[in-house]
């Protein structure tokens, strides 16, 4: 039995592919009964830096091939851009791979919450679609406590930056002092609170939140001291605005080349600086195109987290260790877990065999009282307890993977596995 997880993230893919197959949150439970198709148990984590597929099973080679052709059947990717963009790890890998994660080490900035609701988020959504059994359960639930734990005892996310901060940052750099700057923000998620928030923390004059639904961004504009519009009104801001950050969780381009060619023509020498941090993407990469307009999107954020990541260089060092510390906690839960079936079987053996033999024994002898019969059934179990100590201690202890052991003592006792 291993874990094996086939996956695509922003060391790997650019965003232009990443977001071909992001599955966006609300869709999450109804690819895990696609998913269901091709595997009996799995995790689908999605964020706007990944989207990862986690299994179990007894052949990796095998779960390999049937999450990729799940991301390629489901999510319409060419094979060839699947075969170049994603990488697959088995085993400790895959684990060591999912606790960085929980931990922040795996973000584009390093140490950023987020990603730790994300990774619950998705072992709660499998739990719900029943695709969820007692190892990736575990996996899943001490990742997440190895998440807490890191951010506990290291520094690793204080005073952190988020995605949305960072582009604020980044919007700094471009148009310079924010005093007088007129943001509008498109989407009133988790992602849009941050960037507005940041803005504020910034000096930014006039937020703008723009949301699918207008109560949502009414209650974003009144936390931050903003002004809610609706999708339909971007056009009237996008006249006046300096700054746009764009990250709502929607299917397709909330702006394009004409809305931006339109509203470009009523301020033709005021620039306009967009960043869109959405995961697919908000605004269609053809607006670069369009003068006096500068265009980023979350791969620009690359310099900015080698920054960050170069800054929380203790830390980091400090978080490995807790998950090496955490790891060697799982992996002998695993190892566990792998004979436990072997275990049970050589117990059930042992004890069929010992009653077997008490019985004979019982009926040879004079008439025994009660307590001179649970006597002698306790000394048998003694004997075979003590017995099977030792190898059952060694089976439990091995730091052997491939399961050679348990097969060994499975071969050796010709142990009824079906029991």
């Amino acid at each position: 039995m291993q874990i094996s997880l086939v996956g695509i993230n922003h060391r790997t893919a650019p965003v232009a592919v990443r977001e071909k197959v992001a599955i966006r949150a609300g869709n999450l439970g109804d690819f895990l009964e696609l998913f269901r198709s091709h595997v009996s148990q799995g995790v689908i984590l999605s964020t706007c830096n990944r989207t990862e597929v986690y299994t179990v099973t007894n052949n990796g080679i095998q779960a390999r091939e049937l999450s990729l052709n799940f991301l390629q059947t489901h999510l319409d990717i060419p094979d060839a851009t699947l075969h170049r963009y994603t990488y697959a790890l088995e085993g400790e890998a895959a684990v060591e791979h999912l606790f960085r994660i929980t931990c922040g080490l795996d973000s584009m900035i390093v140490g950023e919450y987020e990603v730790l609701g994300q990774v619950r988020q998705a072992l709660e959504v499998a739990e719900k679609a029943k695709m969820v059994r007692l190892p990736l359960r575990h996996l899943f639930q001490d990742a997440i406590r190895t998440g807490r734990r890191v951010r506990e005892e290291t520094g690793i996310s204080r005073n952190a930056f988020s995605v949305s901060s960072v582009a604020v940052d980044l919007a700094a750099r471009s148009i310079g002092d924010l005093a007088s700057c007129k943001m509008l923000v498109i989407g009133a998620g988790e992602a849009g609170r941050l960037a507005a928030k940041a803005a504020k923390d910034r000096g930014v004059s006039q937020v703008i939140i723009a949301s699918r639904t207008r109560e949502r961004a009414s209650t974003l504009a009144a936390a931050l001291g903003g002004l809610p519009i609706s999708m339909n009104e971007l056009a009237g801001e996008l006249n006046t605005c300096n700054l746009v950050v764009a990250c709502a969780n929607a299917p397709h381009w909330l702006l394009d080349e004409s809305h931006v060619e339109t509203a470009m023509k009523h301020r033709p020498e005021l620039p306009l600086v967009i960043i869109d941090i959405a995961v697919p993407r908000n605004v269609a990469p053809a607006v670069a195109q369009i003068k006096n307009v500068f265009l980023y999107n979350i791969d620009n954020l690359t310099k900015v987290s080698k920054q960050n990541q170069k800054q929380r260089k203790e830390e980091i060092e400090r978080a490995v260790k807790i998950i090496a510390a955490e790891m060697a906690e799982f992996n002998a839960w695993w190892r566990a877990l792998e004979v436990r079936p072997v275990i049970t079987a050589l117990m059930k053996q042992a004890e069929d065999i010992r009653s077997a033999q008490l019985n004979k024994t019982l009926k040879k002898l004079r008439p025994l009282s009660d307590e001179e019969q649970a006597n002698l059934a306790a000394m048998t179990k003694s004997i075979v307890t003590r017995i099977l100590q030792n190898p059952i201690r060694h089976l439990k202890e091995s730091t052997n993977t491939d399961g050679e052991h348990a097969e060994i003592i499975n071969e050796l006792f010709r142990l009824d596995m079906e029991s």
